[in-house]
C-alpha cells in the first residue's frame, strides 16, 4: 500500500531537487550560503572572535555596570 506512495514521493523529491539545482543552487558548494565569507582567513578569525568573545564578555559588562550601578 505504501509501495506507490514512497515512489511518487521519490519522484517529486528528485524533481524538486533539479529545479532547485537548476534555478538558483549551484549543487552544494560548501560555504555557498553563508552570510559571510569564509575564504579569507584573517577576517574569518577576526568576525569569530567578536562574536564569540561578546556572547561570552556581556554577562559581565552587566554585572559591572550593575554593581557601578549601586
Amino acid at each position: 500500500m505504501l509501495g506507490p506512495v514512497a515512489r511518487i514521493s521519490n519522484q517529486f523529491g528528485r524533481n524538486y531537487m533539479k529545479n532547485f539545482v537548476r534555478n538558483g543552487s549551484h549543487g552544494g558548494i560548501p560555504g555557498e550560503n553563508l552570510p559571510f565569507d569564509i575564504h579569507n582567513r584573517t577576517r574569518l578569525t577576526f568576525n569569530v572572535f567578536w562574536f564569540v568573545g561578546s556572547g561570552l564578555a556581556a554577562p559581565f559588562i552587566l554585572l559591572a555596570f550593575q554593581m557601578k550601578k549601586k
